[in-house]
Order: structure tokens, then sequence, then C-alpha cells
């Protein structure tokens, strides 16, 4: 994987993951998306793992989508990339799933926290949601 580090038992029973695009301030490409999705699933049925944390770096935890990926593309061309159906399949994951956000957590960004139920944001961070922003499930948002 190469837009996220994957650590299966960085504790008994807790899986990490850490997204790892620095220089893009961890912007959400399809790529990236589709990692995290493939990441949950794998982690989804491994049966050691009973917890999942997710985090970005200390700059930003997603800075939203990625704009150069989009830059030359039409309304058909995003339409047809169908980036909805991999938050769909990444909001099916089972286990408890912890966001630890440090940084911008920017539109996309945002709504990835969002997913998380249990978010745990350092004080003083950047959370702006994209426009159309609705809570998924449940959340407790730390102060």
């Amino acid at each position: 994987m190469e837009f996220i580090l994957v650590t299966p038992q960085s504790r008994p029973g807790v899986a990490l993951i850490q997204l790892n695009r620095p220089k893009e301030l961890n912007a959400l490409n399809l790529q990236l998306m589709l990692e995290i999705r493939d990441a949950l699933k794998a982690l989804d049925e491994d049966d050691a793992v009973r917890v999942v944390v997710i985090t970005g770096n200390e700059r930003a935890f997603a800075a939203g989508a990625d704009i150069k990926q989009m830059a030359g593309k039409t309304a058909i061309d995003m339409l047809i990339t169908d980036q909805f159906s991999t938050w769909d399949q990444i909001r099916k994951f089972r286990k408890p799933l912890i966001g630890a956000v440090s940084g911008f957590a920017l539109g996309g960004g945002c709504e990835l926290a969002s997913l998380a139920p249990w978010a745990r944001p350092k004080p003083w961070r950047w959370f702006s949601p994209a426009s159309s922003f609705r809570l998924r499930k449940p959340t407790a948002w730390a102060w």
C-alpha cells in the first residue's frame, strides 16, 4: 500500500491505519480511498483485531478531496469514477473505529473523521465539513 501505513497489531487487539501523503496534507484521492477500504475490509475479517484507529499526521488528518485528481476531469468523468461507492463500503466496517485527529480535517477529511463513532481531536484543530456533510453515525466529539 502506497498511501497508507497499516499496523495490524500496534497493541494487542488494536490496528492502526495512518494516512501517508504528507506533501498533499493527506488529500483523499481515489487510490487512498481504495487502500483505506481494502485495509478496513481485511481488518474486519481479522479476529485478532478488535478496534481500529485511523489517523493522519501532525499537520493534517486529511485535507479533503484531492483537487489535482479532479482538475482535468468533466462532471461525467467524476460520475463514472464513482468515489461514493467507496465511501459506502468504508461505512460498512463493523468494528469500533477511532479517529485520532491531529491537524486539519477539511471537507472529505471531516467526513472520514465522522465515520469513526469516536473521534478524538487534539485541541485547536480545524474541522470544516463539505457542503453535503452529514453525520453518518452517532458521533462523540471530545474537545
